[in-house]
């Protein structure tokens, strides 16, 4: 037996005005967007804005449905809208804000399980890294390279065939 530890880099900044011009830019996009979210039942909004090759942004936010299993969530709603409107455009990067209003949302939420799937068939399909900005109402700003470093051993195609 081996015992094998992954890891990856976390940054951490304190606020937005320690972003770069352009990841801040994103950020306030995805918190724009954050503000339009239907989120009745929950009442957890989240904004995502995806900044692709060509430069333009596509915005998502999640959206409820007393169906709960029916809604879809802002990271796979920024992301389906950016495939079926640029398809074959890279995504060089992904903002996602995240808050409540029942109570203060402190620190990034990361995206859910089935978002981490949708977004690493991406940045695998296009095989260069998504970037990935979380921020919240108030608190630290995190930032990780690439999908893979919050999804490590994902799941991919390989294992649906011998090719």
């Amino acid at each position: 037996m081996k015992k094998k530890k992954i890891g990856f880099e976390l940054l951490v900044f304190e606020n937005a005005s320690e972003l770069s011009q352009n990841d801040h830019k994103l950020l306030q996009e995805a918190m724009n967007a954050r503000e339009n979210a239907y989120a009745p039942y929950s009442k957890f909004k989240v904004g995502a804005a995806v900044l692709l090759e060509n430069g333009q942004i596509v915005i998502g936010n999640n959206q409820e449905n007393a169906s709960y299993p029916s809604g879809l969530c802002a990271e796979r709603v920024a992301v389906f809208y950016a495939g079926a409107n640029y398809p074959g455009t890279t995504i060089k990067s992904i903002a996602i804000s995240a808050s409540s209003s029942e109570h203060e949302v402190a620190a990034p939420a990361a995206p859910c399980g089935n978002c981490r799937q949708s977004l690493i068939e991406y940045e695998q399909k296009q095989k260069s890294p998504i970037s990935i900005i979380l921020g919240s109402e108030n608190g630290p700003i995190y930032k990780c390279a690439s999908l893979e470093d919050i999804l490590p051993l994902a799941f991919n195609s390989s294992f649906l065939s011998d090719s």
